[in-house]
């Protein structure tokens, strides 16, 4: 476990001691089930202001989770020139799930609006067969931004990724969407 920050020990209290007394705060969020399990749910420090409101991509994924036909999602913020930033969401369906994109995103725009708030549903939703995830299970949200702000130059190295046509696939996605 880190003991300072070099040159800056201050800083190191203020972060990662102070936030909750007697706790050390690592920035990731987590829940425990009632089975006693714990699922990490992301980082509380990657959030998207989206008209004025402050809200974790990880809130918005929990819920977009709790979806019967979703099997899992990634939540990212993007540039919006009125809100601020808007919410892009990837998701991915349970195999052999059958259902209309339309239903599906009715369905989640209800589930989000209902649990959190109207401002928190997603303006963009892609439907894609897998997420770019490093080899230990990361889902690489750096690539994902990339892809939305265009910047597909810099999407820096994806040997580290389990499957990299999943980017591809991806941006295949978002090009159509973008033509909408």
């Amino acid at each position: 476990m880190a003991r300072t920050i070099h040159n800056n020990h201050e800083r190191f209290i203020e972060t990662y001691c102070q936030p909750y007394p007697g706790y050390f705060f690592t920035g990731d969020g987590a829940y425990r089930s009632p089975k006693g399990y714990y699922q990490i749910t992301g980082r509380l420090d990657d959030v998207i202001n989206v008209s004025g409101h402050r809200i974790g991509t990880a809130e918005i994924e929990d819920v977009v989770n709790q979806c019967p036909a979703v099997a899992e999602s990634a939540v990212i913020g993007y540039s919006h020139d009125i809100k601020g930033q808007g919410i892009y969401a990837f998701v991915v369906l349970k195999k052999n799930m059958k259902i209309k994109e339309e239903d599906l995103y009715k369905q989640l725009n209800s589930v989000v609006s209902e649990k959190i708030a109207k401002y928190a549903c997603p303006d963009f939703i892609l439907l894609v067969k897998r997420l770019p995830k490093t080899r230990s299970g990361k889902i690489m949200r750096r690539v994902l931004r990339k892809v939305v702000e265009s910047d597909l130059d810099s999407l820096g190295d994806l040997s580290t990724l389990d499957d990299p046509a999943a980017v591809q696939e991806i941006i295949e996605g978002h090009a159509k969407i973008s033509m909408k």
